[in-house]
């Protein structure tokens, strides 16, 4: 008997142990071939970022098959998300008729604040989740990727690149002068965009590396998070920075190469996620509306918008 109850136990602990093999291999195919089915994942397209791995556990959501006449979705945030957000708007309601998409752009962290209100349904943040964010029950999505440009005025008689520490140097103060890299001999004005700007954060947090923005009279931060207005202040001497997409065929400013590469490169040092926040658990607007966002069709109207 003794012998046949350990021929039983042997037997049940070789199955158990093919059914965690078994299982585990099933797993692990399923994570490794999760992105073909994540439609946010434009193989083949350099300039399309995966989204971060803390990311890669997020909700996934469905394109849906039809979504009711009378559902609203609201969205505030970022203001380099405006493209993304009339593309989108446009698209979904053509496709589901009697929908109705609200769209506004007062910035990345105001529109966060609304999310957490319940102000707003969605909101279009052009930097990553905060962990205090997270803790509010927020989650994010990945839905395109982007690079900043950094600009002169048209009228600037600086024609040449900088390096990433000359311009780490141009926004902490430490370079007041257009000839300590090879420019004119004109002081350096910096327009800076506010505080609560997405891409201002971004741009920190690449660019500064944990130094902090100069201060003084060469410093001017614009009262809005918007693009125009840079654009309009940056006269002979002035330097900025922009969502490329925004300044790329602007006939007014300059893109400078940063590190002898241009923000259409691959290689291009300051690029980033954009990104959809919503609370969780989300809402079946948020879901059709996300659904729909990262999918083939919401992606094709993402990547139209840029053109």
């Amino acid at each position: 008997m003794g012998q046949k109850n350990e021929a039983v136990i042997l037997i049940g602990a070789l199955a158990i142990t093919g059914v965690v093999v078994a299982g585990g291999g099933w797993w692990l195919w399923q994570r490794f071939h999760a992105g073909d089915e994540n439609p946010g994942a434009m193989v083949g397209e350099p300039s399309k970022l995966p989204p971060p791995p803390e990311l890669q556990a997020a909700d996934a959501f469905l394109a849906p098959a039809q979504v009711s006449a009378g559902t609203k979705v609201i969205i505030d945030g970022s203001t380099t998300m405006v493209n993304i957000n009339e593309a989108l708007k446009n698209q979904f309601q053509q496709t589901f008729p009697g929908t109705v998409v609200q769209t506004d752009a007062q910035g990345t962290d105001k529109g966060v604040v609304s999310l957490i209100l319940g102000k707003v349904d969605v909101a279009a943040s052009s930097r990553p989740l905060t962990p205090q964010e997270q803790s509010q029950g927020l989650a994010a999505v990945p839905v395109a990727s982007d690079t900043i440009a950094v600009m002169v005025g048209r009228e600037n008689l600086f024609n040449r690149g900088l390096t990433l520490a000359q311009l780490r140097d141009i926004f902490t103060g430490k370079i007041t002068n257009w000839s300590e890299v090879g420019g004119p001999n004109s002081a350096i004005q910096v327009i800076n965009r506010p505080s609560e700007s997405g891409t201002q954060q971004t741009f920190a947090a690449q660019v500064l590396q944990g130094q902090t923005f100069g201060q003084g009279a060469n410093f001017q931060t614009m009262p809005r998070d918007a693009t125009t207005p840079i654009i309009r202040a940056l006269g002979s001497n002035g330097i900025s920075y922009a969502t490329y997409g925004q300044v790329e065929n602007q006939q007014t400013a300059k893109i400078l190469p940063i590190d002898s590469l241009s923000p259409n490169q691959e290689n291009y040092p300051l690029r980033r996620q954009l990104f959809y926040f919503y609370k969780t658990p989300p809402s079946p607007q948020v879901e059709a509306f996300l659904g729909f966002a990262t999918s083939p069709q919401g992606q094709q109207a993402i990547a139209n918008a840029f053109e």
